[in-house]
């Protein structure tokens, strides 16, 4: 079943899960595990603080506190991994990178280019999965363009995703703290 229908299927499921004038406001598909796939939900109320849930594959809610801790730090490193990757605005990197070479046209120029799109092809693909192998790619694809560009000390893609762990880990916090259930 292709991940659009998965996600239809988990956000119905999880509907059934909503209070009184709550909506739900978000359905994350998260591997943290390999192929254990969860589906991380938010769910949302004007005024007070967002609600989560997590399912199983099936529909069902978990309730293993370590399955939904990996499921929110895979799904929160592949939102970060996504903002950073590239400076954070792509396109105007790439718009720069065509300037470049109209006005000077250096070496290296059509690496970075094709570094660039590259990279811009991979985080344009919607729906995706919040997955190690997906964070691996996004950190490739970021680094051959840093690469492309010239860098060649410390990457800043790698010093922000470090630098985010703290923020990491307060969501993870938050959202054990508002879940929906009671986890074991």
């Amino acid at each position: 079943m292709p991940l659009s229908e998965d996600l239809a299927s988990a956000a119905a499921a999880a509907r059934a899960y909503a209070d009184d004038e709550e909506e739900l406001a978000a359905v994350i598909p998260a591997e943290p595990a390999g192929a254990v796939r969860v589906y991380l939900c938010a769910f949302g109320r004007e005024g007070e603080q967002k609600r989560w849930l997590a399912l199983d594959r099936e529909g069902r809610p978990l309730h293993d506190r370590r399955l939904l801790r990996e499921a929110v730090s895979i799904a929160a490193m592949c939102e970060l991994a996504e903002e950073v990757a590239g400076g954070g605005d792509l396109e105007e990197l790439r718009r720069q990178l065509v300037a470049l070479r109209v006005t000077e046209n250096p070496p290296g120029i059509d690496e970075a280019e094709r570094a660039a799109l590259a990279l811009e092809q991979l985080l344009g693909r919607a729906p995706r999965v919040a997955s190690p192998g997906y964070l691996d790619e996004v950190g490739g694809a970021t680094r051959r363009l840093e690469q492309a560009l010239g860098g060649t000390g410390t990457s800043p893609f790698a010093s922000a995703m470090t630098s985010a762990v703290g923020s990491i880990d307060e969501l993870t916090r938050d959202v054990e703290g508002n879940y929906k259930l009671q986890l074991g």
